[in-house]
């Protein structure tokens, strides 16, 4: 081999060896996201489930349903009790315009009487006696006024426990709560569900996060919202994503074991989480790298 092929190889390897250095990364981790726990929030058994693990889901989409049958039995009995009562309102209302009605009659007796109390025509009893027949017509009025706000309010607190009810049956309907991929089924049909217990996991995967961790000395060049290069395996090569730093500890920790060696899990190391647009090939617990410049 002449010395020009030799200078050439050596000139190429050098270049190879800058390339490298340059593009040395700063941090490695793996890809995570923020998921959602979907949970019941009504008791009852599970009469359908209408996805699995790894669907695909948008917010909206109906998840799974619960059996309401007893709840809506319980809606139909205040809807018959409204009824009763809201009859006993029309009546009492009805009550009160034959009052009204009446009102108006006695006072066009009364003036008539006071005008032929002047003229001697009728006796001053007869007046008090009309006089006293409004008085009472005015205590039946002021009764059943009462009486018809009283069942007014009872109308009232049945329609607000029918909403209580209405509230009750949506929840059922188990829906997603945002578009992502379904991570975990807990239940399935036929089980039983109740407040509080996990149904599904859903996470949100347009969005994923690069967890990495750096040391005390790489702390101070980053910041909140900086740019910066993922990179994420495809295949054979490395993918390039453009990342932003979403979120810096502000304590310090011990080097997770899982990543580290023993040597450098002595150290302690700032978590940081990088954001980054996922275009379909970031998955879940895929390792990535980051350069900061």
């Amino acid at each position: 081999m002449n010395q020009l092929v030799i200078t050439a190889l050596a000139l190429t390897m050098a270049l190879g060896a800058c390339k490298n250095n340059n593009h040395k990364p700063d941090a490695f981790g793996n890809f995570e996201v923020d998921d959602v726990t979907v949970s019941a929030q009504s008791q009852g058994t599970v009469l359908n489930v209408y996805t699995d693990r790894g669907n695909t889901v948008k917010a909206g989409d109906i998840l799974a349903e619960i059996d309401s049958s007893a709840i809506v039995l319980q809606k139909a009995q205040l809807e018959a009790q409204k009824l009763a009562v809201q009859s006993s309102t029309d009546q009492a209302a009805a009550q009160i315009s034959v009052i009204n009605q009446q009102i108006t009659n006695l006072n066009r007796d009364i003036t008539r009487f006071g005008k032929m109390l002047k003229d001697g025509a009728a006796t001053q009893k007869q007046v008090d006696d009309v006089a006293g027949q409004l008085d009472v017509l005015k205590k039946q009025k002021l009764s059943a006024e009462s009486q018809r706000k009283s069942v007014s309010a009872q109308v009232s607190a049945i329609s607000a426990q029918i909403n209580v009810l209405n509230d009750q049956i949506g929840k059922c309907t188990i829906k997603a709560p945002i578009d992502g991929v379904v991570l975990e089924k807990y239940l399935e049909k036929g089980e039983l569900a109740s407040p509080g217990k996990p149904l599904f996991k859903v996470a949100p995967v347009g969005k994923m996060y690069l967890k990495i961790y750096i040391s005390e000395t790489q702390l101070a060049g980053i910041k909140l919202g900086q740019t910066v290069w993922v990179m994420a395996d495809n295949g054979a090569d490395l993918k390039k994503f453009d990342g932003v730093i979403s979120w810096i500890s502000t304590e310090a920790e011990f080097t997770p074991k899982i990543i580290q060696t023993r040597e450098e899990r002595k150290n302690l190391v700032y978590a940081v989480r990088v954001a980054v647009i996922n275009d379909g090939s970031l998955k879940i617990g895929m390792p990535g790298e980051v350069t900061f410049n």
